[in-house]
């Protein structure tokens, strides 16, 4: 399979930049999703009657550590690949999944996360954004969410609001299926200090639903939008968002005269980190292949993760700095401003430290 996904980006993103290559998955191409699932190479953990490849949870991350050392443009599918279906395939109703699922994988159909909201970022279970039931069996939508990746260019959101009052914070809750183009969604972009606007505000404003646009159980909400979470924060893509600037600058190095040592102990420590956590990534597979939902684990990787991640530009750019005589290619110094500034959201999106830490000391015991 590694072969497979070497010869299409080789194919297809030949002409790309390294700046371009070091946004790993934020970068957006809906051709190249495309090309992905011309290949079977998107629903690859989703079975074949929708759509999918049938195989396991090993293959897909194969795929994926290919795609993010290589910096290609995932970010169309990614979200509806790593979550949505897989989430439909487990909560949602047949008729959901025989509409949804096969477009996904034919790289169709693009979906976002709708969890966030303004006053409660990571801390889901104070979202304030409701659905009501109609006497049709239908729902009416109000309320926002914010930090929506890619909202501006996919074609659905997962929406977690609520639907009914609880005295247990957790319940209550529901997951939608909207469509973002429906009359009184707006959506507002949110520019980085990039430049770009990959994040997204959304507001709902009476949006109707249709009685099929919830997903799963009414009030079953949180329980769904935990599995969900363990997909979302167990991949390598919690540990390669800098894969693209170290490679790069561990390829300036190798190419000077003389390396020092104190060179030779950062690339050393870098990879062996790099080595540990992916074993920890692996292993995470292997308890989603067993059909487990590690939610523990899961963010204990992405903290660690980000960790790494963000500290990668810092010491590139540490490191450059330091050697004035020599002239890195004007490529590597963009990458690196690049992710200097992209690294403070590494731990933002999918869950910020501070709450993943709460829930790794719950799920140890220790609080």
């Amino acid at each position: 399979m590694r072969e497979k996904v070497r010869a299409l980006v080789a194919r297809e993103c030949a002409g790309m930049t390294l700046p371009e290559r070091a946004r790993t998955w934020m970068g957006y191409s809906a051709e190249f999703s495309r090309k992905m699932a011309e290949e079977g190479l998107i629903g690859l953990t989703i079975p074949r009657r929708y759509g999918g490849q049938g195989m396991g949870p090993f293959a897909r991350f194969v795929v994926v550590e290919e795609l993010l050392i290589a910096g290609a443009p995932v970010a169309a599918h990614w979200i509806a690949d790593r979550q949505s279906a897989p989430l439909l395939l487990k909560f949602g109703s047949e008729e959901q999944r025989q509409r949804f699922i096969p477009k996904i994988c034919a790289g169709e159909l693009f979906f976002s996360i709708g969890m966030s909201e303004p006053g409660a970022g990571s801390d889901l279970a104070a979202i304030q954004s409701r659905a009501k039931r109609q006497q049709d069996g239908g729902w009416i939508l109000n309320g926002r969410k914010i930090w929506t990746s890619g909202a501006h260019l996919n074609d659905y959101v997962i929406a977690l609001v609520r639907t009914s009052d609880s005295e247990d914070r957790h319940g209550g809750m529901s997951q939608f299926i909207v469509d973002l183009k429906a009359p009184g969604v707006t959506i507002r972009p949110i520019e980085d200090l990039t430049g770009e606007t990959d994040f997204n505000e959304i507001f709902f404003d009476d949006v109707q639903l249709e009685a099929d646009a919830l997903v799963g159980e009414d009030g079953e909400g949180w329980k769904q939008v935990t599995a969900e979470l363990a997909f979302e924060r167990s991949g390598p893509e919690r540990i390669y968002s800098s894969a693209v600037l170290l490679d790069a600058w561990i390829g300036h190095v190798s190419a000077q005269a003389e390396i020092s040592d104190a060179r030779t102990t950062k690339i050393g420590a870098l990879t062996a980190e790099l080595a540990a956590l992916r074993q920890m990534s692996i292993a995470v597979a292997a308890e989603l292949e067993k059909g487990n939902s590690p939610v523990t684990e899961a963010a204990l990787i992405k903290d660690l993760g980000n960790s790494f991640e963000q500290k990668i530009p810092q010491i590139v750019a540490d490191d450059l700095a330091s050697h004035p005589e020599e002239t890195p290619n004007a490529e590597l110094q963009a990458a690196t401003r690049l992710l200097l500034q992209l690294a403070p959201s590494f731990s933002l999106r999918g869950g910020t430290r501070e709450i993943l830490r709460g829930m790794i000391a719950r799920g140890l015991g220790l609080r």
